[in-house]
């Protein structure tokens, strides 16, 4: 027996009326195709960047020019890919630690975007863009140190790889004019103090961090800092301890802002950014009066740097200050001096007549803090205290920055004429 199908009807609803219908925000933290791509993209021209510029440093030398143009062979050009590939976990290990705290928050935060640059190691760095005000203290703390812990980690595994796997001596033998560091080393079982380099050669000088340090000073083989370019995961891992120490300075929106912040509040953070921000003058007066007396008075060292240096120097540290500090004179008034007298007696007690050439590192950090990351953090509008975990967290990331940190990371010294 067979029966007819009934016959259904569909009745649409009535459209609702502008005023009934309810806004639903995008989702956060769900990049489009387009947006993912645009930061792949960044993260390879970042890679090849790394890659090419890097290569001059890390690489070794050849007669012939690597694809018609780079200064090594082919195997120095591998050289080269290898350190980007270091450099790039230890940057992606970084952002993606702030990233994903962001996400667990609900903050809502960008991809990070890698800045390829063909200078130097061939790149800024990355970061990530934070796109909504954080109002509590967790999350800013949480979202602040989880970035730095990631990136210290990856930091440790590279040196300690590199320690591990540490070649022989001879390996230096592939680089130019190393034999007497081969034979020094193989007659003492130590490297030499100092370089010898044939004139007209530059020697660069990556700076004492602590923690680093202590970590060569466990492998026997372990080469100076002055040598550290020829082993891509030694110095990955030190650019890695470098670059965290960096963002862990206690100053504005770097993370160690944020960390500080978090730990101690408005009031109390205020005074210590504003005191460290002067510690970073004082070192920025060390490369800076030397570079002006260059420029001003030609290396003529016998006359104490010249007064004219100073002056100048004081200038433009005090509009430095009148902008850092918001114009509160009792701290230029105070901070000024502290600073001057602190540059002069390094310059003229502790180096004296001696005349290295050093990075403008920290004017470069003078000027960024001053006007990009600034030196107080703004008040965050729900303040409660960190549970104890987080507080521990966040001391033990301030004494990591405590053994990253150097205060002449990168110094370059020209032999001969």
């Amino acid at each position: 027996m067979s029966s007819e199908p009934k016959e259904s009807f569909y009745y649409p609803e009535p459209e609702k009326k502008p005023e009934e219908r309810v806004f639903v925000p995008p989702r956060k933290n769900s990049p489009d195709s387009k947006t993912i791509l645009k930061h792949i993209g960044l993260f390879i021209l970042t890679f090849i960047s790394v890659s090419f510029v890097s290569t001059i440093l890390v690489g070794l030398p050849s007669e012939t020019a690597f694809l018609g143009f780079i200064p090594t062979s082919e195997e120095g050009f591998l050289r080269g890919v290898l350190f980007a590939t270091l450099l790039l976990a230890f940057l992606t290990f970084h952002e993606f630690g702030h990233y994903f705290a962001a996400v667990y928050h609900k903050v809502e935060v960008s991809l990070p975007y890698y800045i390829p640059i063909p200078l130097g190691i061939g790149t800024l760095g990355a970061v990530i863009r934070i796109k909504e005000q954080i109002h509590e203290t967790k999350k800013l703390f949480d979202i602040g140190v989880a970035g730095p812990i990631a990136g210290f980690v990856v930091s440790i595994m590279l040196l300690f790889i590199g320690f591990f796997t540490l070649p022989e001596v001879e390996f230096l033998n592939q680089f130019t004019d190393h034999n007497y560091v081969v034979d020094h080393f193989n007659q003492t079982g130590a490297f030499p103090e100092d370089p010898i380099i044939k004139e007209g050669h530059m020697v660069i000088f990556f700076g004492d961090t602590p923690l680093y340090n202590f970590l060569s000073s466990l492998f026997d083989a372990a080469p100076p800092l002055w040598e550290i370019q020829h082993y891509p995961f030694l110095l990955a891992g030190w650019f890695g301890l470098f670059f965290t120490a960096l963002n862990l300075m206690p100053v504005g929106q770097l993370d160690g802002g944020h960390i500080l912040y978090s730990l101690i509040g408005y009031k109390k953070h205020k005074i210590v950014a504003r005191l460290f921000f002067s510690g970073i003058t004082l070192l920025a007066g060390i490369e800076a009066i030397p570079l002006l007396h260059d420029y001003l008075f030609s290396r003529n060292w016998d006359n104490n740097f010249g007064v004219l240096s100073w002056l100048i120097w004081t200038g433009v540290l005090f509009l430095v200050m009148q902008k850092a500090f918001y114009r509160e004179q009792y701290w230029v008034a105070s901070m000024l001096p502290a600073s001057l007298i602190g540059s002069a007696f390094y310059l003229y007690i502790i180096r004296g007549n001696s005349d290295p050439e050093s990075s403008l590192i920290w004017i470069f950090w003078t000027v960024f803090i001053t006007f990009i990351v600034k030196v107080e953090h703004p008040p965050v509008l729900i303040e409660k205290p960190l549970t104890p975990a987080r507080k521990v967290i966040g001391w033990l990331s301030m004494l990591i920055f405590v053994l990253c940190i150097s205060l002449n990371p990168l110094s370059f010294k020209t032999f001969g004429p």
